[in-house]
């Protein structure tokens, strides 16, 4: 499936989360399509992307808090992709999808009674958060190549020549 139908799939899931467990499972989701689009970027992603990338990738592997079981029973959604169409929309999803469960996160450890659950949110906040810095390091790379590209006017690249002459 494509990067962006997977992401617009884990925010609809996120947002229909109800309790915590659903919330783990979610953030543990949002992780894995951020890793799955980082490694997929860092392979066959524009270059100037690619070291960003190659680390949105490694963000979060083997951390207990995002190996939920409730997640792990059932598959993680981000072995579903199949390609990145556009890069630019997918990025901007990625980070909208990675605040939502940072925020998602933040209400499920002020709920909790559970030192466990508790430091599992921590963790998890913090990956996302990572992650979600690495997006913006690329997006802005992105912006910074398209402002090179189109120069000082914009795309326009100065005055036309006059056929007229001096």
């Amino acid at each position: 499936m494509e990067a962006e139908r997977l992401i617009e799939a884990g925010r609809r899931a996120l947002a229909g989360s109800r309790g915590a467990p659903d919330v783990m499972a979610e953030a543990w989701q949002a992780q894995a399509l951020a890793r799955a689009v980082g490694s997929r970027l860092a392979l066959c992603g524009p270059v100037e992307l690619r070291s960003e990338a190659r680390a949105l990738g490694e963000i979060g592997a083997g951390c207990a808090a995002l190996d939920h079981p409730a997640v792990l029973s059932g598959g993680a959604r981000a072995a579903q992709l199949s390609g990145i169409a556009d890069v630019r929309p997918t990025l901007a999803g990625l980070a909208l999808l990675l605040g939502e469960a940072g925020i998602a996160l933040v209400g499920v450890a002020c709920d909790t009674g559970e030192d466990g659950m508790y430091w599992q949110c921590i963790e998890a906040m913090d990956a996302a958060d990572e992650s979600l810095d690495r997006v913006h390091g690329m997006l802005r790379r992105l912006a910074e190549r398209e402002r090179e590209r189109d120069g000082p006017y914009g795309g326009i690249r100065g005055p036309a020549p006059s056929a007229a002459g001096p």
